[in-house]
């Protein structure tokens, strides 16, 4: 049955993680291979391998930032997540210009869930501390974690190995929140007269 769908589905090393079995890329045609299924205990020995019938597996690597095309990527992909920042203070080249890109990069390793994951946090951070703009020296603060994934299997390769925070990172500054007046009634002005 053909729906005319293209699905996109995400995870991380599938297949290392058993839901589709060991599989090897053929270097003829860059297509992942899975072997014919051995004997099971199903009575429908076909049905493990309906799932990987039906979609080809396109392996994501993190940025690299060891060649310009690499570099180039990485940037681009920051520009994309600068676009759709919404911080008061943001500004074009917030994340793409001056030393800012390597910082991320060497804070992540080019890993798109760590990237997410901090910018996410400091952009918390920069509301709530009033600053709306994301910098190395708010995002020096904040703390990659990723210890509500208490799902996942870091044996199987579903928790990426976080970088080590900077050795010469400031010491956390106390968070303050500052108050919105956006909505605060200023009262009626007085008429002269």
């Amino acid at each position: 049955m053909d729906l005319n769908v293209t699905l996109v589905l995400i995870g991380v090393d599938i297949p290392r993680s058993g839901l589709l079995r060991s599989g090897y890329p053929d270097p003829r045609t860059g297509q992942w291979v899975f072997p014919d299924l051995k004997t099971g205990k199903s009575y429908n020995p076909s049905a493990a391998t309906q799932t990987e019938r039906r979609f080809d597996l396109v392996d994501l690597d993190p940025f690299d930032y060891d060649t310009a095309e690499g570099m180039t990527a990485f940037v681009a992909h920051l520009a994309g997540i600068e676009d759709r920042l919404r911080l008061f203070r943001a500004r074009p080249g917030m994340l793409t210009e001056g030393a800012m890109p390597e910082y991320l990069f060497r804070r992540t390793r080019g890993i798109v869930g760590l990237l997410k994951r901090l910018v996410e946090d400091g952009c918390a951070e920069a509301i709530e501390s009033g600053a709306e703009e994301l910098t190395p020296d708010l995002l020096s603060t904040i703390r990659i974690s990723l210890g509500n994934l208490t799902d996942r299997d870091p044996e199987a390769g579903e928790v990426p190995d976080i970088p080590e925070e900077d050795p010469g990172s400031p010491p956390k500054k106390p968070r303050r929140r500052g108050r919105n007046t956006v909505f605060d009634d200023h009262g009626a002005k007085a008429v002269d007269g």
